[in-house]
């Protein structure tokens, strides 16, 4: 479909307010629940809102660009109503959280007239879980101006890099930076979500302001200036769902991003081992570290169960931060090679670190040439430097140079927000747009996973390194950031499923994975590509449940607690119909996570069929994963 690209000048974020005597132009979703609506302000602003089953949640707003952000632009007038076009289509995703995905929405192209630079226009889609909107620009030295009234003081919770997520908080009590996603809650039957999609490389990634008292957020800001041709901004985007699990499954986000270019059958989805953690860990008086003959161990664990391969993290080429080190002669290159041949004979894929030091001193895609010589799977890129425009431009070129050279990317320490790249990019499987779990236990607790999970994950797939089992009590010998895990051994296993990530990265040494037979068996069956993923049950801050449907048809249940214990009753009305087995693991009576983390129970197979329903018990900070297979 082609897409007409225009320009809309903004307004002062003052104004949520209309003039009576102006037109009123709406457009509404597939199901006529939602309604996008625009006008012309009374200072010639041009205003948007947005409503829900007729009432509003985003009252009169401003939108667009200006050369100046304290002084508005003047809008003539919209000439004519805009026609609605309808687009309905299926996106296969070559991975995801399911197979095939609708993409029907209602939209328009805008053309309007200003006073000061000729016609400008407005991009608007209205899907029936949400709205979103983008503004284009022939014009250099912009400012984008664009608000968001919301119609009540909502709750809200956000991204706050590698820190616990801000929230819950009342609208009003919001004051200064806040970043995206941010999830709101609007009603107990209405949850909201904004954020953007399709950045441009030459964009900066959105952030939002507010002032105290007030229920507005305004896009902060920057000057857009030094690109050719046109610009497109990104997609200014509203998800809406009824439960907060509704915008966790939504691909709104995706969707709005352009279709892929070329093949990408070689990305592989799925779980990897990963050398960083394992450095120190003991077993039977084998004491692991990042080398070849650990590595070997893990690359024979990955083949016996199904793994799709192997992480090797930072110093493999030498100190990361000294610029001497080289990215592909360095230390133990010649080991890595070996390595990487070790898998490939045995049918697992091996993932390299690079620093942003080595990535800037050296001659970025020479390097990741040389990495797709040697046989390399990905890249996981870390401690990338720059503004966040810098950044983003960065990133989106190394993704594309990854995906030329058949390379996955994974990025790391406090990367540009997840946009839906991956749709057009789907070698960019994941990145970290949270705290992993294992670096971050002065914020990271139990409420910090449920949290996220519905606030990060919902922006796209995030790697939170989940699944550490050395949970006794106590310190463990690893080197790096040894202290304890707030989890239980169900409880890691599951937040592996629930955590959406087209690299499922766990971080301990095969025996520990062998030492809980059961949820070793659940996380092999974490088969990607995801036929279906379906968030059953949730509160933000309390729990989740989520169900994933593998590629060869299994069903996995993974639930999460809070610190508060609590039984779920989760029905199994999403399978189809006939008989299955299901095999639970739980938490024991005694087991908690502050005290007894390695206590589960394993109950026996049970036959059960749509109507039936299980009783989960989780315990203080744990969890439950729940195996189903066809009878």
């Amino acid at each position: 479909m082609k897409r007409l690209f225009l320009l809309i000048l903004s307004v002062a974020s003052f104004l949520c307010q209309t003039s009576a005597q102006s037109k009123v132009y709406e457009i509404k979703s597939p199901d006529k629940k939602i309604c996008f609506s625009v006008t012309v302000g009374s200072m010639n602003s041009l205003m948007y809102k947005v409503s829900v089953n007729g009432k509003d949640v985003i009252d009169w707003s401003a939108m667009g660009y200006t050369y100046d952000p304290q002084y508005n632009c003047q809008v003539v007038d919209i000439l004519d109503a805009p026609k609605v076009y309808k687009s309905k289509d299926v996106w296969n995703p070559v991975w995801g959280k399911r197979s095939q995905v609708k993409d029907v929405f209602n939209f328009w192209s805008v053309n309007i007239p200003t006073a000061s630079i000729g016609f400008m226009g407005l991009d608007v889609r209205v899907y029936n879980d949400g709205v979103a909107f983008r503004m284009s620009a022939l014009e250099n030295n912009l400012y984008e101006y664009t608000d968001f009234c919301f119609s009540g003081d909502y709750t809200a919770w956000y991204y706050n890099g590698e820190r616990h997520n801000i929230g819950p908080e009342k609208l009003s009590d919001a004051s200064g930076e806040r970043l995206p996603l941010m999830t709101i809650k609007a009603a107990d039957d209405l949850y909201l979500a904004l954020h953007e999609a399709s950045l441009s490389p030459d964009g900066w990634p959105m952030r939002l302001r507010s002032e105290a008292g007030q229920t507005r957020m305004s896009v902060i800001p920057e000057k857009i200036s030094d690109f050719k041709g046109e610009y497109v901004g990104a997609w200014r985007v509203l998800m809406i769902g009824k439960t907060p699990g509704d915008l966790v499954d939504s691909h709104l986000i995706e969707l709005l991003n352009p279709e892929p270019f070329g093949d990408y059958s070689w990305v592989k989805p799925g779980v990897y081992l990963w050398d960083w953690r394992i450095d120190g860990a003991v077993w039977d008086g084998y004491r692991y570290g990042m080398n070849y003959d650990s590595w070997t161990r893990m690359i024979d664990f990955a083949a016996e169960q199904g793994f799709q391969g192997l992480v090797l993290d930072a110093n493999w080429y030498g100190p990361e931060f000294e610029k001497d080190s080289d990215p592909t002669k360095g230390d133990k290159a010649r080991d890595v090679q070996r390595i990487i041949q070790y898998g490939k004979d045995k049918g697992v894929g091996v993932w390299l670190y690079l620093n942003d030091v080595a990535g800037t001193n050296y001659p970025i895609e020479e390097t990741l040439a040389q990495y797709e010589e040697w046989g390399a799977t990905g890249v996981k890129y870390g401690f990338m430097n720059g503004n966040p425009q810098e950044k983003n431009r960065k990133t989106q070129e190394i993704t594309a140079l990854c995906a030329k050279h058949n390379l996955m990317v994974d990025y790391h320490d406090y990367p540009v927000h997840p946009f839906g790249q991956m749709r057009t990019y789907p070698n960019a499987v994941t990145r970290e747009y949270c705290k992993a779990q294992l670096d971050g236990r002065q914020i990271f607790q139990p409420k910090t996973f449920v949290t996220s999970a519905f606030v990060n994950m919902v922006a796209g797939p995030i790697d939170q390194n989940n699944g550490f089992l050395e949970l006794h009590q106590g310190r463990t010998t690893r080197k790096d950031n040894n202290q304890e895990v707030p989890s239980t051994v169900t409880g890691e296993i599951a937040r592996t499923l629930i955590t959406w990530s087209g690299a499922t990265v766990i971080p301990d040494i095969p025996e520990y994975y062998r030492k809980y037979p059961a949820l070793l068996e659940f996380l092999s069956a974490e088969k990607q590509p995801w036929q279906e993923s379906i968030t059953l049950a949730g509160e933000i801050g309390e729990y989740i449940v989520m169900a994933r449907q593998n590629k060869d048809g299994d069903w996995l249940i993974g639930a999460a607690t809070n610190e508060d214990g609590r039984t779920l009753s989760v029905p199994l009305s999403f399978l189809k119909k006939g008989k299955y087995t299901a095999t639970v693991s739980t938490d024991a009576d005694d087991t908690h996570y502050r005290t007894n983390r390695e206590t589960y129970v394993t109950e026996d197979p049970q036959v059960v069929n749509r109507k039936s329903v299980l009783e989960l018990k989780l315990a203080p900070g744990g969890g439950a994963c729940v195996l189903i297979q066809p009878k």
